[in-house]
C-alpha cells in the first residue's frame, strides 16, 4: 500500500516563531523541506497486519481489510434488496476508532456471515444518509431489518463485544 504526497498537500512553516525554531535547529531559518509529487510512503511491514485482543484472551493477527465494493443506486434500494438484517458502519477515514474497527468489522462479517450482511458508509462522501440517521458520532453502527432502522450503537467494540450485541439484537426483537 503506497500513499503519494505531494508538495501542496504539506504545507511549510513559516512564521517568525517557527523560524527562530528553524534557526535554533539549523543554521538555516527560511528553508523548508519540500517533497515531490514522486514521494511514498510506506507502511512498515510489522504495521500491515493487525493484531486482534489482549494478552489474556486468545490473540490473533488479521491479514489487512480488502472490502468488497458494491454499487447500489441508492441506500433505500440496498435496504429494500437486502435478504438479510443490514448492518451500517457509519465512519469517516480521519476517525481514530473507526480505523480500529475496520478488522474487527471484517472479522465480524465472516463470523456471521449467515445472520447479517456488513455495509460501511463513509459520512463525509455521504452526508445526506449520515443526516437522515442523525449520525453524530463516530462509529455509529445501525441494525437495518427489512429496510428500517432496528438497534442502534455508537462506540469501537471487540470482535466478540460485537458478535454478541448482533446476535442478541437479532434474537431479541424478531
Amino acid at each position: 500500500m503506497a500513499i503519494s504526497v505531494t508538495a501542496s498537500a504539506v504545507p511549510c512553516l513559516t512564521s517568525d516563531r517557527m523560524a527562530r525554531i528553524d534557526a535554533a535547529a539549523a543554521s538555516s531559518s527560511s528553508s523548508c523541506s519540500k517533497l515531490s509529487s514522486s514521494t511514498s510512503l510506506r507502511f512498515p511491514s510489522h504495521l500491515r497486519h493487525v493484531r486482534i485482543g489482549t494478552r489474556d484472551s486468545r490473540s490473533r493477527i488479521l491479514p489487512p481489510v480488502e472490502a468488497k465494493k458494491q454499487t447500489f443506486s441508492s441506500f433505500e434500494d440496498l435496504l429494500a434488496t437486502s435478504e438479510k438484517p443490514v448492518l451500517v458502519d457509519f465512519y469517516a477515514t480521519w476517525c481514530g476508532p473507526c480505523q480500529f474497527m475496520a478488522p474487527i468489522l471484517n472479522e465480524v462479517s465472516i463470523t456471521l456471515n449467515d445472520k447479517i450482511q456488513v455495509v460501511k458508509i463513509d459520512t463525509e462522501k455521504y452526508p445526506s444518509i449520515a443526516d437522515k440517521y442523525n449520525i453524530q458520532a463516530l462509529p455509529t453502527f445501525i441494525i437495518f431489518k427489512d429496510g428500517e432502522p432496528f438497534d442502534r450503537f455508537e462506540g469501537a467494540l471487540t470482535a466478540d463485544q460485537l458478535v454478541e450485541r448482533i446476535e442478541t439484537t437479532l434474537k431479541v426483537r424478531k
